[in-house]
């Protein structure tokens, strides 16, 4: 059983990755409508293995052959999630796709802590019930329908949440100890995998000129919401902290709202209320 600091602090965590995850989202979906989607995804995961490379010195880790494995599974589970999340970003309503993704995302770890042992509070499996409810109520379109008129970026949103949904249970295997080592098997495999698909598919790595420095700044933010996820995974239990972490769409979608000037149904707000109110629950717990 985690411990009352240690569930606070997993709580934490998971809440700030999903703040920076959601921003993240935001300026991959806007880089995306500007640049080929394979060339926004190799271009922004260089940035963020950048940034690992540079926080791996100075966090605490292990290194391992398991710890490195282990993230290139993930690497792989998560290279195909972002291709989709990017491509459904681009040709479909952000407020829509991202919440789609955050709910298979969510359910697949959620159900793999519950086999596997994990046994959250009363309080904390309202909260669980209650993100759910969240994501589900941001993922409505102003007109009152779950999906956009197109079919083809929900299903890509679906099948990447479910590659993101791997990611996040693959790096909770990873060794304890390992700190953030995992994400640099995460990031070489992720980097590979996608060039490999741009050179066998002939696509262009190329930015469109404009587009660099956002595609860069996803990349970072998205290593950066990693890392604090990693941290969260390893302090708390898995089917908490997915939870939080899968509310990231409020934020790429109060962002759109307000960037982009996409509407925000009543029932959208509702859903962000109660994204807020099941991270109390869950913190609480």
């Amino acid at each position: 059983m985690q411990s009352l600091g240690g569930s606070v602090t997993a709580a934490a965590l998971a809440t700030a990755c999903a703040v920076i995850f959601g921003t993240a989202d935001f300026f991959g979906g806007l880089a995306t409508r500007r640049s080929q989607v394979l060339a926004v995804v190799v271009l922004s995961q260089l940035g963020g293995l950048l940034l690992i490379a540079v926080l791996l010195p100075l966090l605490p880790g292990h290194a391992s052959p398991a710890a490195l494995a282990w993230g290139m599974a993930s690497g792989v589970a998560g290279a195909f999630g972002i291709v989709l999340f990017y491509r459904g970003l681009a040709t479909g309503m952000m407020s829509v796709i991202a919440p789609t993704t955050a709910t298979t995302a969510m359910a697949v770890p959620v159900l793999f802590g519950l086999l596997t042992g994990d046994r959250p509070s009363a309080l904390a499996l309202v909260g669980v019930a209650l993100g759910l409810l969240a994501v589900l109520l941001v993922s409505r379109e102003p007109n009152g329908g779950a999906s956009g008129p197109k079919a083809g970026p929900i299903i890509a949103a679906l099948v990447s949440g479910a590659g993101f949904g791997g990611f996040f249970v693959l790096l909770k295997l990873a060794p304890a100890d390992s700190g953030t080592w995992p994400l640099l098997g995460a990031r070489i495999a992720s980097i590979t995998l996608v060039a490999l698909l741009a050179l066998a598919t002939r696509r262009s790595l190329r930015p469109v000129p404009g587009s660099l420095t956002v595609t860069i700044a996803a990349g970072v933010l998205d290593m950066a919401a990693n890392v604090l996820y990693l941290f969260a995974a390893q302090r708390g239990m898995l089917t908490l902290v997915a939870v939080l972490v899968s509310l990231y769409p409020a934020s790429t979608l109060l962002l759109a709202r307000y960037v982009l000037g996409e509407r925000l149904s009543p029932v959208q707000i509702t859903g962000v209320g109660f994204a807020l109110g099941a991270i109390v629950l869950i913190a609480a717990a």
